[in-house]
């Protein structure tokens, strides 16, 4: 295996243990500051910064919304993570809960673009697999 994805596998680690946990303090240390987060295509993304990342994740907690990591998979400079999201986000499920995904790219060994998605077949063309 290689040195960079070594490394990537470790970041892919770190990211589901500390999203798993809700790790706000743990996840922090892996976002770049200037980090964005966002829909698709959106041109003015929601997040820009690392601490406005952490006080979208924040919120969430804070309003009863929980997500457990289903998956992380290293694909190249990104990493695809895959959630079940239970609470109020996800009140419009019949089961209380949904699927989302999240395609993380990497630079310098930091998180530096997120973007979610609500179809995971968008979110692994979108990280570039064929």
């Amino acid at each position: 295996m290689s040195e960079q994805l070594e490394s990537m596998e470790s970041l892919a680690r770190q990211v589901r243990t500390a999203l798993s946990g809700a790790d706000l303090f743990a996840f922090s240390h892996l976002l770049d500051p200037n980090v964005r987060w966002g829909a698709p295509d959106a041109r003015v993304p929601s997040c820009r910064n690392r601490d406005q990342v952490l006080a979208w994740y924040r919120r969430g907690r804070e309003s009863g919304t929980r997500a457990e990591v289903t998956e992380t998979v290293v694909l190249g400079d990104r990493i695809l993570v895959g959630l079940t999201v239970r609470g109020p986000r996800a009140a419009d499920a019949p089961d209380g809960e949904t699927q989302r995904w999240q395609v993380l790219t990497v630079s310098g060994g930091l998180i530096v673009d997120i973007v979610g998605f609500d179809d995971r077949s968008e979110a692994v063309a979108r990280a570039g697999v064929p």
